[in-house]
């Protein structure tokens, strides 16, 4: 059975397009082109960019650049693509045409042909409802696209990875006042140290990501200054003169956020750097959640022949070939999605510092890797804290085991004999076998009343208290 089909036009000729089809030629010739990874636009950027549509239909209509019921028939269509509909019509793949030229015309065919049907027009017919004319009017790729990866930037940490991390920081430290009275052994070189309290370890945890909470809100700080309204330039070419702060105070309504237009719509077109921002801080949680993961791996290594201190939940069986075995999967993988978001910093560095002139031609790149790192991310961290963190337990006899057996104790006493004597003890204790308690009253160095104390692991594992 032949399908049914439209003829469309552009600056190049005609294309035949499926008749059913919201897209149209542009986004017809850009499928041809780039056919690389088989990814298509992350939902959360389609929403930014059809946010900033319905924003600019609204805008355009109220100062008269665009008919009244184009402009509602542009905004009904977008809010029909945010409720879901039509998202099998982003076709174009991510690696594409620079600056995002044909994930941009994507947009503008797919609202302009839904508007088209909204007024009772025929898709394709495109001269009540242009994709150009109309749904682009006073835009252009260049101011539409970076606006779209600050706008896909907020919402995305909005959406995924705030609300993770701060049940993350949640879940550490009910882990810590539960774990409190636990004392363990430190380990400094992978070595004995002295002794810590378990509390305290996931304290320390729930504070680095704290911080890196912090951090990420002061950066996102950057995404809100929007070039929107520079046009092809950020000279502001084919532009009513008060759209730019129109169109920033809708966005802000739709979004709620507090955006605003840039100082200067062409630094805001040119410059990369409030995404290598945002994704230098991703990268830095990145680090430090590789090595809290690695630490979880490690405490609960094992069951007989590791550390053991604590037990992450199995949540499936470990392996293909030996029965009863568990491994920390939840920690791995989150292990795996930050290496990703490594990777992708450092191709978003790559591509910011590629600009020419008035323009960065590599924000599609930027744009898929900084909201794609935003959202592993918060969707790792929320697995690990939902199969993992939340049920962790600990082993408590062998922390005290393992605090009371290093040999790192013999710290507590360079106060008192001496930090050679204290070494010497050390040193006898890991050839004899005797404990460090053994040798210094067998050498009367001190009182037993004095040692109990000195080597009080409830004191020595006690953190300072702050002022």
């Amino acid at each position: 059975m032949t399908q049914a089909t439209r003829i469309e036009q552009d600056s190049m000729g005609e294309r035949t397009i499926p008749k059913d089809a919201y897209y149209g030629i542009q986004t017809l010739r850009a499928t041809e082109n780039f056919p690389i990874s088989g990814l298509r636009p992350l939902r959360t950027y389609i929403d930014a960019g059809v946010f900033i549509k319905k924003a600019t239909a609204i805008a355009n209509g109220e100062l008269g650049c665009i008919p009244e019921d184009v402009s509602k028939a542009i905004t009904q269509a977008a809010d029909e693509v945010l409720a879901g509909k039509l998202r099998d019509q982003f076709v174009v793949d991510i690696y594409q045409a620079g600056a995002g030229t044909s994930h941009h015309m994507n947009l503008n065919e797919v609202l302009a042909n839904r508007a088209l049907e909204i007024l009772g027009d025929e898709k394709g017919n495109y001269r009540r409802v242009n994709p150009n004319d109309h749904v682009n009017y006073g835009q252009s790729t260049n101011d539409v696209i970076p606006t779209a990866i600050r706008i896909g930037g907020l919402l995305a940490l909005k959406r995924t990875l705030y609300p993770a991390l701060t049940k993350a920081i949640a879940s550490l430290n009910t882990k810590a006042d539960e774990f409190q009275n636990i004392v363990k052994s430190g380990r400094t070189h992978l070595q004995d140290a002295v002794p810590v309290r378990l509390g305290d370890t996931f304290r320390a945890w729930a504070d680095i990501c704290q911080q890196h909470l912090y951090r990420l809100e002061f950066a996102a700080k950057d995404l809100t200054f929007l070039g929107l309204g520079g046009s092809a330039a950020g000279t502001g070419l084919n532009t009513h003169p008060q759209y730019r702060f129109k169109v920033a105070e809708i966005l802000s309504e739709l979004i709620e956020e507090p955006l605003q237009p840039a100082p200067n719509l062409m630094a805001a077109m040119q410059s990369m750097a409030p995404f290598v921002h945002v994704s230098g801080g991703l990268r830095n949680l990145a680090q430090d959640l590789v090595k809290i993961s690695h630490d979880l791996r490690l405490m609960d290594s094992g069951p007989k022949t590791g550390l053991k201190e604590i037990q992450l939940p199995p949540v499936q069986p470990g392996s293909s070939i030996m029965p009863g075995k568990y491994n920390p999967v939840m920690a791995e993988m989150t292990s795996m999605v930050c290496f990703q978001v490594m990777g992708y910093d450092s191709a978003i560095a790559l591509a910011a510092q590629a600009g020419q002139l008035e323009l960065n031609v590599m924000m599609p790149l930027i744009a898929y890797n900084l909201i794609h790192s935003i959202e592993i991310l918060g969707n790792a961290l929320s697995a690990l804290t939902e199969q993992c963190i939340q049920g962790i337990t600990a082993n408590s006899d062998r922390c005290l085991a393992y605090a009371e057996g290093s040999l790192a104790l013999v710290t507590a006493l360079n106060p008192h004999i001496g930090y050679l004597n204290a070494a010497a003890i050390a040193k006898e204790s890991l050839e004899t076998g005797k404990s460090l308690r053994e040798i210094v009253l067998a050498q009367n160095l001190l009182t037993p009343e004095v040692l109990a104390q000195v080597l009080d692991l409830e004191q020595m594992s006690a953190l300072p208290k702050p002022h």
